[in-house]
């Protein structure tokens, strides 16, 4: 196993995430509290043009150069995932592009901190990449994060903003925890245990067991089965990334003008007003800035395809104006809610994991959806996840 070097960091930093968006149904793994505050400072807001993403055609060759931890071959439970992600390949690929976007970004934000290449994939098994809003004290954002441990992290979490759903603030604190993670363990697959099941309890069974030996792959300290499977779904899903050839899937591309950029906002402005400057639906730019709630805009940026960024730059400079209609917001909002809200079925989700993603219960789902108690879903299945009122 890898090990790539690492400067020492203060030791005296403990935390936890809560994790998983593949915990099987029948056992939900609760988050261990055992922190101790973190700050995560993200970098200052750039300009869209000053922005210098991963040019396209590198991405996957330079996450797999920074790949640390063991491959396919390792075991057999991480093929058996592998092929469970790949089963569908028309829904799998799908998927993949529509998490291209994220997914470049938390690259090269893991870059900056030299974590391991796989973990630019985690969000794949917590969230498959998806801002996931939070419902009273769940997690939430595409890294799973309880308020709890996004106030250690620094993370501020309150009914205007909160900080798991702002892409670039998250994805800096959980680089962070992870560099700090592997400076403890020097072992990658320990980072992983300890993201999912806390610092303190992987401290305590190494301090029982010793430190795990590169054989077998998936550690075998004593923890909980949703632990040991959330390495290898991580493992699994770099698999493919890694020979994606022999799951005879195509990786996509991101062009250049859908990389996200992080645009400066001064002043204030409504939501539908900037999305109309930016030439793209409300509901997208809302789903690219989940952080920020209400109708009015007044974080210091906006995270948008750089395409869109471009055109939101060059329309407020010829415009000269900020100001918004709120009524737009009001209308757009009446829309958007007389239809109820769909989902796709990935590969490897259950019903367990979509109803956390809405907010809702099992039992819901599987009245609008007419399932009998046990059905299974299926790839590619639309689901319905709440009703008109």
């Amino acid at each position: 196993m890898s090990r790539p070097s690492r400067r020492i960091l203060p030791l005296a930093i403990s935390l936890v995430l809560a994790a998983c968006a593949s915990v099987p149904p029948q056992t939900p793994h609760a988050p261990v509290a055992d922190a101790v505050p973190v700050t995560a400072t993200p970098p200052q807001a750039v300009a869209a043009d000053a922005a210098v993403p991963v040019p396209a055609t590198n991405v996957w060759d330079r996450l797999r150069d920074s790949f640390a931890m063991p491959d396919c071959n390792a075991d057999p439970s991480v093929m058996a995932w592998a092929k469970r992600y790949t089963r569908n390949r028309p829904i799998f690929e799908e998927t993949l592009r529509q998490a291209m976007p994220r997914l470049v970004l938390v690259q090269q934000i893991a870059e900056q901190y030299r974590v391991a290449g796989e973990f630019a994939l985690l969000p794949w098994v917590e969230s498959r990449y998806r801002p996931v809003r939070a419902h009273r004290h769940h997690a939430a954002g595409m890294w799973q994060i309880m308020p709890i441990t996004a106030r250690s992290m620094g993370l501020r979490v309150d009914r205007h903003y909160d900080g798991r759903l702002d892409m670039p603030a998250a994805t800096h604190a959980v680089m962070k925890l992870l560099e700090q993670y592997h400076d403890r363990f020097h072992d990658w697959r320990v980072a992983d245990y300890a993201y999912n099941t806390g610092e303190f309890r992987v401290r305590a069974l190494i301090r029982q067991h010793g430190a795990p030996a590169d054989e077998p792959v998936i550690p075998d300290l004593p923890v909980h089965r949703v632990t040991r499977e959330h390495l290898t779904q991580l493992l699994a899903i770099a698999c493919v990334i890694r020979e994606p050839e022999r799951f005879q899937v195509s990786l996509p591309t991101l062009p250049k003008e859908e990389r996200l950029v992080q645009m400066p906002m001064t002043g204030s402005m409504t939501v539908s007003r900037a999305a109309d400057l930016a030439g793209m639906p409300v509901a997208a730019l809302r789903h690219l800035n989940p952080a920020f709630g209400g109708d009015t805009i007044v974080a210091p940026y906006l995270m948008l395809p750089a395409g869109h960024a471009d055109q939101l730059r060059t329309a407020m400079q010829s415009s000269g104006t900020t100001a918004g209609n709120h009524s737009e917001i009001a209308a757009t909002n009446a829309q958007d809610e007389a239809e109820p809200r769909t989902h796709i079925v990935s590969p490897g989700e259950s019903l367990w994991q979509i109803a956390r993603e809405y907010s809702t219960s099992v039992a819901r789902l599987e009245q609008l959806n007419h399932l009998p108690g046990g059905d299974a879903i299926q790839p590619g299945q639309v689901l319905q996840v709440d009703a008109v009122d």
